[in-house]
């Protein structure tokens, strides 16, 4: 959420001298379109149609956090399309982000129409938006138009609308529930709280093939934090 394929282009140049790279943008992200609805659902079957008009019959599928969630979905639902699934700092299962509130607040209520730059965005997020990083984060995704006013790239609007829903588990649970039975390597950051021991049997549920692997100094964003860590795990998966 609030990510781009920005986020990836230097893992994604690690990873192109094993693999064929490609880094789509989700919708209401990045250089994608903006959309009034913003479901799992729908992200999944933007997905599929995005590789259906690529030519890619199956791939090896890699989401982070909130793709995380997607790539999950894809591989449980058409299982034909993923010949392995690896996730980032993400489990099948509900969040409750306070601090996504808090931050999506303070985006909502930031007068871009007397922004100059981003550093003056970051300093007026300043007082919301405690955490250095995500402020610096957050700006990425401002942009100044030729006219000279900045804007947001994503869908602020429908994003901060759907926030509720796409906190919740994209996955079905219980007997007949969503089960990806081919090879799945969840990478988790161990200075993160988004994936836990506790969240092991939940995940192992649905991927029964899974393999997990700490990286113990990353947080949320080993691609960006520990590149080169995230980057030798995936050539393995």
């Amino acid at each position: 959420m609030l990510g781009s394929s920005r986020n990836w282009q230097s893992a994604g140049r690690d990873l192109a001298d094993t693999f064929h790279v490609r880094a789509p943008d989700l919708r209401n992200h990045g250089a994608s379109l903006h959309a009034e609805t913003m479901t799992y659902a729908e992200m999944m079957a933007d997905v599929v149609a995005w590789m259906d008009a690529q030519g890619i019959a199956k791939a090896a599928l890699l989401g982070h956090s909130m793709g995380g969630k997607i790539a999950m979905r894809l591989a449980c639902r058409h299982p034909e399309r993923v010949e392995r699934l690896i996730v980032a700092d993400i489990a099948p299962k509900d969040y409750f982000w306070v601090a996504h509130r808090v931050n999506f607040a303070a985006m909502n209520e930031l007068d871009l129409a007397s922004v100059h730059s981003r550093a003056e965005a970051e300093l007026r997020l300043e007082a919301r938006v405690t955490s250095w990083a995500m402020r610096k984060f957050i700006v990425t995704n401002l942009e100044q138009g030729e006219d000279g006013r900045w804007r947001w790239t994503i869908n602020l609007p429908v994003i901060t609308a759907a926030l509720s829903a796409l906190e919740k588990n994209s996955l079905t649970v219980g007997e007949s529930g969503d089960r990806f039975e081919g090879p799945a390597l969840f990478i988790a950051g161990g200075k993160s709280d988004y994936v836990g021991p506790a969240d092991d049997a939940l995940m192992r549920r649905h991927f029964p093939a899974l393999r997990v692997e700490t990286i113990a100094e990353s947080g949320h964003n080993p691609h960006m934090e520990t590149r080169e860590k995230l980057v030798a795990l995936v050539r393995r998966a």
